[in-house]
């Protein structure tokens, strides 16, 4: 972040005691690199406090901290006390953001958004210095973060927005303060936090709040509850932008890895690009040169220990329902003679929903060409029930034994094989890095 003094935090966060005057160069919530000229924010999660460590950190040369109640053994003038230090934090993002010359992008969704913010990044990097949230730090501290780290010489700077509540979004954008806005698709994701699936819709709507009325917003019209984000939307800004099947940019352009999710990504990259005022045809030839996220769908080729090749499709990030539907369908629309073998993990944070939406994903793999199919968790007895006996399938209460059958029992020479599921729920992501690590 550009250098900012302690006075000017203090006066950012309505702080009226008085404090060293200090010049502050960066925000740091991890006293184990906190640097002498950083602020240090004492966040509480929930396992940890990090208020235990303040004294630490001023002992260690910090000049200044902000906690959320005076803690001992540290000098009152060192110390900005507020009622929220996460909400503290925003709000240094949020000044450091008013100070950026270039455009802001802001950018939400219910899956697929990191590929998109960095397909984004990708094109526009091909126009001017851009910046980008790192991985999907997407959150109250990966937001505020993005925003003190912002490289304040770049042309562009893509925000990444997540939620899982309504009000989150709110929040987040109220620091940002996108010039464009950006929904990706509306997907019942965390639906367990929510009454009705339109509510999802309502809460990523909320990324149109902060737009200034020159603002652009950006929404996929093929998705649930299109119409919420736009009447939302038309609230905020006149300039409504639509991507979808039957609003595609003029151009001709190629994907590197096939399936209709990689075109909505590309047809949403490319309307902020007109957005813009960039060149849309140059960007449109560079897509076929962006690749597939780890983790996000990404192909390798990787060698069984008789030497013969089969590709694994890494999509072990995360697991949802539509999102798991769209790469099985795109597994099974995949012009092969090689068999397709579907291994699927749990699906998670669904609530009540959980056994009919697992239930649909069998229907979807027992209509689908997939030749094999194996369910991880117990909630997949529900998935594998829906598969009838036509197809190979097999059932793992866990995934601890899982890459020793698929390497030794299952995987023969060119096969396709998926692996996608919810990451810290069927832990999925494990295996791909067991497949990856003896096959390459």
């Amino acid at each position: 972040m550009q250098k900012i003094s302690s006075v000017k935090i203090a006066q950012i966060l309505g702080y009226d005691k008085q404090v060293d005057f200090v010049e502050i160069e960066g925000v740091s919530t991890d006293s184990r690199t906190c640097s002498k000229t950083d602020v240090f924010i004492a966040v509480k999660g929930e396992n940890f406090d990090a208020h235990q460590f303040v004294a630490d950190v001023v002992k260690n040369g910090c000049k200044l901290v902000i906690v959320n109640h005076l803690v001992d053994n540290v000098p009152l003038n060192k110390q900005i006390v507020v009622d929220d230090t996460l909400d503290a934090y925003g709000k240094i993002g949020a000044y450091n953001r008013l100070c950026f010359k270039g455009k802001v992008i802001g950018l939400t969704g219910s899956a697929g958004k990191t590929t998109t913010k960095e397909e984004i990044k990708f094109l526009l990097s091909k126009f001017g210095k851009t910046y980008a949230t790192i991985g999907n730090h997407n959150n109250f501290v990966g937001v505020p973060e993005s925003l003190c780290n912002l490289d304040m010489s770049a042309d562009f700077a893509i925000i990444e927005m997540g939620m899982s509540a309504k009000g989150e979004i709110s929040r987040l954008t109220s620091y940002v303060k996108p010039d464009i806005a950006v929904v990706t698709n509306v997907y019942p994701m965390h639906i367990e936090f929510f009454d009705e699936l339109e509510d999802i819709a309502h809460a990523k709507a909320e990324i149109f709040e902060s737009l200034k009325a020159d603002g652009i917003a950006i929404i996929n019209e093929d998705t649930n509850f299109a119409d919420i984000l736009e009447e939302t939307a038309k609230k905020y800004t006149s300039n409504v932008v639509k991507f979808g099947k039957n609003n595609i940019p003029d151009v001709v352009f190629e994907t590197s890895v096939a399936g209709e999710h990689h075109l909505y990504n590309a047809w949403c990259s490319l309307q902020v690009v007109l957005a813009l005022g960039l060149d849309v045809k140059k960007a449109a030839s560079e897509i076929k040169n962006f690749e597939a996220l780890d983790g996000r769908g990404k192909h390798h080729k990787l060698k069984l220990e008789n030497g013969d090749f089969y590709t694994l499709i890494d999509d072990s990030y995360s697991g949802q329902p539509e999102a798991m539907k769209i790469a099985l369908q795109t597994l099974s629309n995949l012009k092969t003679t090689s068999r397709k073998i579907a291994v699927l993990g749990k699906m998670a944070e669904l609530g009540s929903f959980s056994q009919q939406k697992h239930i649909e994903i069998g229907k979807t793999v027992n209509n689908s060409d997939i030749d094999v199919v194996v369910g991880v968790c117990p909630e997949m007895k529900d998935m594998l029930s829906q598969v009838s006996d036509n197809k190979e399938k097999y059932y793992f209460e866990n995934k601890d034994e899982l890459a020793q059958f698929l390497l030794n029992k299952l995987l023969q020479k060119d096969d396709i094989v998926l692996i996608k599921g919810a990451r810290y729920s069927s832990k999925l992501y494990q295996v791909t890095q067991e497949l990856l690590n003896k096959g390459k």
